[in-house]
């Protein structure tokens, strides 16, 4: 038998996926043992599905061993093309359907005030994400992916985007540092991802290696693919004004201040006064280049108050909002996030005035004795509509104003 190739996950404590080995053998015939307490409902179906991918590949003499902790077709399906495509030299991909209410784009100015960050090799927590709320899924297929599980999770993560219900959330994937990263885009750009997160960028070369490598994939294709690159070093930060305008397809910046503090030398501590200085660069860059700035992740998932100040803190820095490792962290980001009652009323004044100088023919407007122009007005109608989109007001809000 030739050397078995295995993918998956196994043991007591797993759920929702599977554990696959395939060697092969000089058999004429395909051998496939399947252990799985839905045998009784599922079995079929499950084998049906070795049968047909094995068919797919031309593959007719293996010795497939499946053992199934309740895994999804996408899940199954996934492992197994990963051990196939180990064992055969081919190209060739099993598609499993794309589902219809996962066609969509999304916009360059969308709400990013929330992005959820789930394991590429873990199906258990992908499968239900979109239902949390969060503005932005991340299907990460670099830190928290070993590095030799990394090929496989390639596959589990591009079949998430075709079979999982996303509930409208945007659909990120993070790559791995460049240049490995350029291989992950070819598993993902065609499969109705909307964003791509660079992470530690340092250089406005590397947004343009993957914008270029994206065009490639897609050739003729009028789709565009978000960028959103992610300054994790002393050099990323200098470097991060250049970084932003390095591709119109770029629509946000992010930091990541574990590798940020690593680089330089130093703690994070909750005061954050050591990463001030690249926070205050990072919103800069953005803003200047009309883009969002994107602060990092709250570790401690249980303390919700000491994030809750964090998220006052970023906000005062001028992130537009940040990254989260827990579904419980959402609607604490959100809430805290939102505009008060003070931003709201003073946005609808500033709106008001524009208007209605517009209507006038004015050339200028001032309110509150502070002339107004349009980044203000824009900004404005930024926290109204996220004042609408969380119902703190009505979208009728200007006939009370009347």
């Amino acid at each position: 038998m030739t050397n078995i190739e295995i993918a998956g996950n196994r043991g007591d404590g797993v759920r929702s996926d599977c554990f696959v080995s395939l060697g092969r053998t000089r058999s004429k015939e395909n051998v496939i043992t399947l252990n799985s307490k839905v045998k009784i409902l599922y079995g079929e179906d499950i084998m049906k599905l070795c049968r047909d991918m094995l068919a797919f590949y031309g593959i007719t003499n293996a010795i497939l061993e499946i053992e199934d902790r309740g895994a999804l077709p996408f899940v199954l399906a996934a492992r197994m093309e990963a051990v196939i495509r180990r064992q055969i030299s081919t190209d060739r991909e099993y598609l499993l359907p794309v589902l219809s209410q996962n066609i969509y784009t999304t916009a360059r100015d969308a709400e990013r005030v929330s992005r959820l960050y789930l394991p590429g090799n873990n199906p258990k927590l992908m499968i239900n994400a979109g239902i949390y709320g969060c503005h932005g899924i991340i299907l990460d297929l670099e830190d928290s992916v070993a590095p030799g599980r990394k090929y496989e999770a390639r596959f589990l993560v591009r079949n998430a985007l075709r079979q999982v219900d996303f509930y409208g959330a945007e659909r990120m994937v993070r790559i791995n540092q460049l240049p490995a990263g350029l291989e992950d885009l070819k598993f993902v750009i065609p499969h109705t991802v909307n964003l791509i997160l660079i992470p530690k960028c340092e250089s406005a070369k590397q947004v343009m290696e993957v914008d270029q490598a994206i065009s490639k994939i897609l050739g003729h294709e009028n789709t565009t693919i978000h960028l959103m690159p992610i300054i994790e070093s002393a050099a990323g930060v200098l470097n991060s004004a250049e970084i932003s305008v390095a591709s119109p397809n770029v629509v946000a910046l992010a930091i990541g201040l574990e590798d940020y503090t690593a680089d330089i030398g130093v703690q994070r501590t909750p005061e954050g006064r050591e990463s001030f200085f690249a926070r205050c660069m990072v919103v800069n860059a953005a803003r200047a280049a009309g883009i969002q700035p994107i602060d990092s992740v709250f570790s401690d998932i249980d303390d919700m108050e000491a994030l809750a100040r964090n998220v006052m803190e970023s906000k005062s820095l001028g992130f537009a909002g940040m990254g989260c490792i827990h579904p419980r962290q959402v609607p604490v980001i959100h809430k805290n996030y939102l505009p008060d009652d003070a931003e709201i009323a003073k946005a609808q004044r500033i709106v008001l005035a524009f208007e209605n100088a517009e209507k006038e023919g004015l050339g200028v407007v001032a309110v509150e004795s502070k002339m107004i122009d349009p980044p203000v007005v824009k900004r404005s109608l930024r926290i109204i509509r996220q004042a609408e989109q969380a119902k703190l007001i009505t979208k009728q809000w200007r006939e009370n104003h009347a």
